[in-house]
């Protein structure tokens, strides 16, 4: 591996993900299992990587 400026300068090239940008998104992921049917109150209970599993079969909550 390298010691250079490369491997030591900020990460501008690709920036850091931010918690707002997260928690958006996890926002946004919890409103899809809602309109796929899943109770409101059983989401909210969920956690992230509960929801993110979830919404990898959006067929599967369908028939369920």
């Amino acid at each position: 591996m390298g010691k250079g400026r490369t491997m030591n300068k900020a990460p501008i090239t690709r920036p850091k993900k931010g918690t707002g940008e997260r928690t958006r998104r996890v926002n946004t992921q919890k409103k899809r299992l809602v309109s796929l049917g899943v109770d409101e109150l059983k989401v909210a209970k969920l956690n992230t990587k509960e929801i993110r599993d979830l919404l990898r079969k959006p067929a599967a909550l369908k028939t369920a």
